[in-house]
């Protein structure tokens, strides 16, 4: 692996490349696996260390943050603009009824569950300026494709490529990120990602009211349109993306190859590898596999994804049910969105401050189980769609903050990606049971799909949060009084770093 120089400036050395670092260009992947580049900035005062590694993390955030809050937005608008479309007579122009559209929701989660374990190693292996941009344009097209079926089987078909070519995104940039930015920076980060889901369910109802007017157009339903326009807008993003989405830090070209040193120093000495080169062994797969964590992770996440999903898709649903015309309905879909997208950076921000990412998962699934509870209970209206606020703000922090949870706890270059591809599958196949609970023949009310909604949050996720965070305690405690020194005794620094987050010093966020 060589790493090539491409500076923003110019070509000429600036004061930072002027500095004898004492690891130069390509020779990253010599060091041995635990061991710190030399310091960039020895001999600096720490008030200007720190002053260097702010501006940083600003040029990080800058070039990594809004292209990729703009990727997920497009992602989720187009996974659940099928609820808007519905609202704008999908069902009835395609003939397809309740179960067929449940079967339309039920096969995207189905591909895109058993393709997501697999995309962090395929992003790890063909770079992610490469492997993003080319699922965007697969799945652009597939939304084309969406607008321009006649029937349940074409419908269908579309559906299920659109999961297979999405199943990338999601899981992929979590990992990506996790690569650039220490453990009690990460939260904030991914908040301010995942927020633009609820960004996407605001900008979606105001967009499906506006694309809904074209119905008639080219002898197109407005419901079509919906898909055609916004599937075209996403392969125009996912061309772009060759050229707005960047590689790891070892290889990224905006960065200097000081700065380059200066991120894996700082992620190594976070007791992180995840911006080193490694060649991938199926005993990273076992080794996810294996660990306890991972299955009780994958508990925490469903019990937010599949009530994410429900809401999602159902919202405008739900909120016509109330008694509300489409269109209206439509937009009395955006408020509870951009709640929750404040919530979510405020809960991003809290955990990296606090580093207590299970009792922000309790306190808030919290307000989630009071809001379906109001859903489920409520007589009139008005306190029901004030039940989809709280179940908006409930599960929306939840999502970011499981998965960094995750991310924080799990250690090793392609480990951390598997386990994120298998916590992050196995909740969007519980999207199947999302996509079957909010019956038609239980409207108005949907009282069997709140109810699920509503056990799910409680049992999995705030019950698996508080379960995750008992146990993480507990072996915390043993590794600082010793109990698990016998797992490096007689190893090497080399060979004990390789243990990962099973190293006896490397605590776990609670």
């Amino acid at each position: 692996m060589s790493l090539q120089k491409h500076n923003d400036s110019d070509s000429f050395p600036s004061d930072d490349e002027k500095r004898v670092t004492g690891v130069q260009q390509g020779q990253f992947e010599t060091l041995g696996h635990g061991e710190l580049p030399p310091d960039p900035d020895a001999g600096l005062s720490e008030a200007e260390k720190a002053a260097i590694d702010k501006k940083l993390l600003w040029k990080l955030d800058l070039r990594l943050i809004p292209w990729l809050c703009l990727l997920y937005l497009i992602s989720f608008l187009d996974r659940t603009n099928i609820g808007n479309a519905k609202l704008d007579g999908l069902t009835t122009s395609l003939h397809i009824t309740s179960g067929q559209y449940n079967a339309c929701l039920s096969v995207f989660f189905v591909s895109y569950a058993l393709f997501e374990p697999l995309t962090n190693v395929l992003l790890k292996r063909l770079r992610p300026s490469v492997f993003i941009p080319i699922i965007m344009v697969l799945w652009g097209i597939c939304m084309v494709c969406m607008g321009l079926t006649h029937n349940f089987q074409g419908m269908m078909a579309a559906r299920f490529f659109l999961g297979m070519a999405e199943a990338g995104l999601f899981p992929g940039i979590n990992y990506y990120l996790s690569c650039w930015y220490k453990r009690d920076e990460f939260g904030i980060r991914a908040a301010i990602f995942f927020s633009a889901a609820a960004v996407s369910g605001s900008f979606g109802g105001l967009l499906a009211a506006a694309i809904g007017k074209m119905k008639g157009i080219g002898g197109k339903e407005g419901w079509a349109w919906i898909f055609i326009l916004e599937g075209l807008a996403t392969v125009l993003v996912g061309a772009a993306s060759f050229w707005m989405v960047f590689d790891f830090p070892d290889e990224a070209r905006f960065l200097s190859d000081i700065d380059r040193q200066r991120v894996i120093r700082r992620l190594k000495a976070d007791q992180q590898s995840s911006a080193e080169h490694e060649s991938f062994k199926m005993e990273y797969f076992w080794a996810t596999v294996k660990d306890w964590k991972t299955w009780l992770y994958a508990l925490i996440y469903m019990g937010a994804d599949c009530p994410l999903y429900a809401f999602s898709l159902f919202l405008p649903s739900i909120v016509a049910g109330l008694g509300y015309t489409s269109t209206k309905a439509q937009l009395l879909s955006v408020p509870p969105y951009a709640a929750a997208a404040i919530l979510t950076i405020t809960i991003g921000y809290i955990a990296d401050r606090t580093k207590q990412r299970g009792l922000c998962n309790i306190v808030t699934s919290i307000l989630g189980m009071i809001g379906f509870a109001m859903l489920v209970a409520a007589p009139t209206p008005a306190v029901r769609y004030a039940g989809t606020f709280l179940g908006a703000l409930g599960i929306y922090p939840c999502i970011a903050n499981t998965i960094v949870w995750v991310s924080n706890n799990t250690e090793g270059v392609y480990k951390r990606g598997i386990t994120m591809g298998f916590v992050i599958g196995w909740g969007n196949l519980n999207g199947v049971v999302s996509s079957n609970i909010y019956q038609a023949k239980t409207a108005p009310k949907y009282k069997t799909g709140h109810g699920i909604v509503l056990a799910y949050l409680t049992v999995f996720l705030f019950g698996g949060s508080i379960l995750m965070r008992v146990l993480l305690q507990s072996e915390n405690t043993k590794r600082k009084s010793g109990g698990r020194d016998y797992l490096a005794a007689g190893k090497t620094e080399k060979e004990a770093e390789t243990l990962g987050d099973r190293r006896p010093d490397f605590l776990y966020t609670l």
